[in-house]
């Protein structure tokens, strides 16, 4: 089975070996695009190769990019690896309840994020996801290698593809009337809705930005819908209109 439709995203990974090993256990259940965010190794050197063996193609083939923004474009669904709780409480799942709605979406791409094996993804980071998958360890000693992370994901999503969709071509174009926005178009939102609310005095400059995080994670768990989007962004149109309107030097 090749599994086309899922996007595998290593934030700045910094070992060779691991992100040999991650082309290797991609290979081996059927998964192709790897992307990285500013990887802090030699990504095709011979470390990583000797750990891909007979998947070095994948990694010659993985897309490299600057931001996890970047790495998102064209994605509709987006979960995020971590291991540790957050004070804003996002629900954390396990790999088999919550990988499989990956699957669902199959018309445009999804991703899976993991993050730097010190230190995983940032808050910010996690901001970009909509869903978040801890996997379930020891309390002695609970960390995971970069690696097996991966290997554990791409094992339960391959045994969930295999059950759920049968046929080997699993990004087959379904249309459905409720399609999930894109992860840039939201991000555009994002980026509207900040401004308009510095213009109006909601938010200030100097802290916009723990503001905005709470807008984000607000929408990230509702899951935006492309027609949920279109009318959150005619409502903000329509408020720069009156705005722009009001200040005319005709309408004083």
């Amino acid at each position: 089975m090749i599994i086309t439709g899922i996007k595998i995203i290593l934030v700045e990974p910094a070992g060779p070996l691991n992100v040999g090993s991650i082309a290797r256990v991609m290979k081996n259940f059927g998964f192709t695009q790897l992307v990285l965010v500013n990887p802090q190794c030699d990504y095709l050197g011979a470390e990583a190769k000797l750990m891909a063996v007979r998947a070095s193609d994948i990694l010659e083939s993985a897309m490299v990019v600057d931001s996890l923004p970047e790495a998102l474009v064209g994605c509709k669904r987006s979960i995020a690896t971590t291991g540790v709780e957050h004070d804003w409480n996002p629900p954390l799942e396990t790999p088999r309840t919550c990988l499989p709605w990956l699957l669902e979406q199959t018309a445009q791409p999804s991703a899976l994020i993991f993050g730097r094996e010190d230190r995983g993804l940032s808050k910010e980071e996690l901001n970009y996801a909509q869903r978040f998958v801890r996997i379930p360890s020891g309390e002695e000693y609970s960390s995971l290698n970069l690696a097996m992370a991966v290997g554990i994901c791409c094992y339960e999503l391959a045994q969930q593809a295999d059950v759920s969709l049968p046929s080997t071509d699993v990004t087959k174009n379904i249309k459905t009337a409720n399609q999930l926005a894109p992860v840039e178009l939201v991000e555009s939102y994002y980026q509207q809705l900040e401004l308009l609310l510095l213009r109006i005095g909601y938010l200030f400059p100097h802290t916009a930005s723990s503001r905005m995080e709470k807008f984000r994670q607000l929408y990230n768990r509702t899951q935006l819908q492309n027609r949920e989007l279109a009318m959150l962004r005619g409502i903000l149109h329509q408020v720069e209109w009156a705005l722009d309107r009001k200040i005319k030097p005709d309408d004083l």
